[in-house]
């Protein structure tokens, strides 16, 4: 069983130490115990950290993520929460493509004063909505 400590998890991970005591706290991870005053980590944990960081990517929370581990650790998956999820995400993308699109077309209109392009009114309609 490879152990490996805080300095090396935070460095293999991407984290810093402190991210990883306040993902202990949150019962996202346990040490396997110390060597000196340094925690000291099963090799697995690497692996965990990289779910935790694909879960924050996705928008869920760390108490969303915590639910989705067991106890002892292993993966419990909500599918009715994934599914949720994706489609919270495609509607983010609907709309941030629209805020992209708007912006284009502001950046390249020809009109001296957007607000007399009629484009750039449906632009300002739509987010106001």
């Amino acid at each position: 069983m490879k152990e490996l400590d805080i300095a090396e998890v935070a460095q293999r991970a991407g984290v810093r130490p402190s991210t990883l005591r306040f993902y202990e706290k949150k019962g996202l991870i346990q040490p396997t115990g110390r060597h000196g005053l340094r925690r000291q980590y099963h090799v697995g944990v690497l692996q965990k950290l990289a779910l935790i960081a694909l879960g924050r990517t996705a928008g869920f929370t760390l108490d969303d993520i915590a639910a989705m581990f067991t106890a002892q650790g292993e993966m419990v998956i909500d599918r009715v929460l994934l599914s949720n999820k994706a489609s919270e995400i495609d509607r983010t993308i609907k709309r941030l493509m629209k805020v992209r699109d708007g912006l284009r077309h502001v950046a390249s209109c020809p009109a001296s004063d957007h607000l007399d392009c009629p484009e750039f009114r449906k632009i300002m309609a739509k987010a106001q909505r």
